[in-house]
């Protein structure tokens, strides 16, 4: 496994959560209500322009029903 730059872990971080959003078929501002973040901050995280903190990667997690080790899991397969 190749070492990731700091931008790419952000996109594709971003990528993970809105895979994961859109297959439970819920809005950007239905995900921002069940996390308390504000949905201008989900749509941020999903483009891979914020450097979200611990704290926020487990709201995400939390509020998609699954576990933070899923969500990398999916970034590691590359998914």
């Amino acid at each position: 496994m190749k070492p990731m730059k700091y931008t790419e872990i952000k996109q594709q971080f971003g990528a993970a959560i809105r895979k994961m959003r859109m297959e439970q078929k819920m809005t950007q501002e239905e995900l921002a209500g069940r996390t308390g973040l504000h949905r201008t901050y989900i749509s941020e995280v999903e483009r891979g322009e914020r450097n979200v903190s611990l704290e926020n990667i487990v709201k995400l997690a939390n509020a998609l029903r699954t576990h933070v080790s899923s969500v990398f899991l999916l970034i590691e397969k590359g998914e």
